[in-house]
């Protein structure tokens, strides 16, 4: 009993073991070629004369590239690092990896690092792919023993086949990637850097890494996660990371931090809080006779609510103002994933339920009842229309974001809710 206790007891202190830890990291570099190669050997004959320390000012076309970043990671947690193309995000996974130095700051990582950040970059294109591997998973650390023992499942799991002999320069880029995929993982690293190279490939291929990745995920290995899908990071990662111009904006739960990052991307002029939209009044006469004057959502007790429970009761409420009698009023609408696909996943009409609406002038509230939410846990952008006979376009709204909770007792996270129940039937014997 007591040999448990203390088993257990070892456990907790790994989950809550950081290891990774970032203390006001930053880096600069320099826009101009030539005045950047001077500054190098400045820098490096400053290191070997001792002289160098930490330079906070920027030098004549220097920019910081991340400034004063802080966080820290624990033991089987996923970070998610988000922000617009050149934020930083892909500087501070180099950081982590050890590729660069910060310039200012400290960064302490406890544990083997993979990087998966550009995946098949660093193989020499004249070497054969069995000769890649060794090379490859010498340098993330293994032995030759090591790297013996685990040929056979790097080879079976890219798929090479009889390509492992010839040099990598006759390989595709699919190939290539799924050997560089193969070899980085199967070193079992304590922390895996993802920085979009899950954005590449077949869906066979895409799969097979997910796969593998919730193993390794289940084994206690941590995640810091590069994406421009909103959906991927809000379903793998429990906190986020918000970077604008190489400083950090926020960081925290993961649903909250991708709110401030949608807003500063989508957002104008319109107020618009995460499941709740208040649109600007019109003038009369830019309006065609009903107006859209805000978007939420219900529960199953008429209760305004935020974000919507995946497979629970809920209603969308459309509240207009209609200015003029109204005939055949119908309604469509299209959800799609926030991310780079902006996949559409849903899409209904009042017009295919042979339901149309008559509207006397006033203030009108349209509630679309959804009886089970089908949505997966992430964030949505839902986009409505309100027409007459099909045709005349009265108002619309392009874009309402919204996030999808899983409920309590949901102890995965899937795309799509499924409602279902269990039974046992009994069969007689003859």
């Amino acid at each position: 009993m007591t040999t448990d206790l203390r088993a257990g007891s070892v456990v907790e202190s790994r989950k809550e073991e950081v290891i990774i830890r970032a203390q006001n990291i930053s880096k600069k570099f320099c826009r101009d070629l030539k005045r950047s190669l001077f500054y190098g050997m400045q820098d490096i004959a400053s290191e070997i004369t001792g002289l160098r320390g930490e330079r906070d000012e920027l030098r004549s076309k220097e920019f910081w590239a991340l400034k004063d970043v802080s966080f820290e990671l624990k033991r089987g947690e996923a970070l998610g690092l988000v922000g617009k193309n050149g934020s930083g995000k892909s500087t501070l996974l180099r950081i982590i990896a050890g590729l660069i130095k910060p310039d200012t700051g400290t960064i302490e990582v406890n544990g083997c690092v993979a990087p998966l950040i550009a995946l098949g970059a660093g193989f020499n294109p004249i070497l054969t792919g069995r000769e890649n591997i060794y090379a490859n998973m010498s340098v993330l650390g293994l032995s030759r023993t090591e790297i013996d023992d685990r040929f056979d499942e790097v080879v079976e799991f890219a798929e090479i086949g009889d390509a492992i002999d010839a040099p990598v320069q006759s390989y595709s880029s699919g190939m290539a990637a799924r050997l560089g995929f193969a070899s980085a993982i199967h070193t079992e690293p304590d922390i895996i850097l993802i920085d979009e190279v899950l954005a590449v490939g077949d869906v066979k291929f895409k799969t097979k890494c997910y796969g593998k990745l919730q193993q390794l995920r289940e084994n206690q290995t941590s995640f810091i996660m590069v994406s421009h899908s909103s959906h991927s990071i809000a379903t793998v990662c429990e906190s986020a990371l918000y970077l604008r111009a190489g400083k950090k904006v926020t960081g925290g739960d993961t649903l909250s931090v991708l709110n401030t990052y949608e807003d500063d991307l989508f957002l104008g002029k319109v107020e618009n809080t995460l499941g709740f939209m208040q649109l600007i009044e019109k003038d009369a006469a830019e309006s065609m006779g009903l107006d859209i004057t805000s978007l939420f959502f219900r529960d199953q007790d008429g209760n305004v609510i935020n974000s919507p429970i995946s497979g629970e009761l809920c209603y969308l409420a459309i509240e207009c103002l209609v200015r003029k009698p109204l005939e055949q009023v119908s309604v469509n609408l299209g959800i799609r994933e926030l991310s780079g696909e902006s996949r559409l996943l849903v899409y209904i009409n009042s017009w295919d339920d042979d339901f149309y609406l008559d509207m006397a002038a006033g203030k009108h509230e349209i509630r679309v009842k959804i009886p089970c939410f089908g949505l997966g846990l992430g964030l949505y952008d839902l986009r409505i229309a309100i027409r007459q006979d099909k045709l005349s376009l009265l108002d619309k709204v392009e874009s309402f974001k919204f996030a999808a909770k899983k409920a309590l007792s949901q102890s995965s996270v899937s795309l799509f809710y499924q409602p279902h129940s269990w039974q046992v039937i009994s069969q007689q014997s003859q």
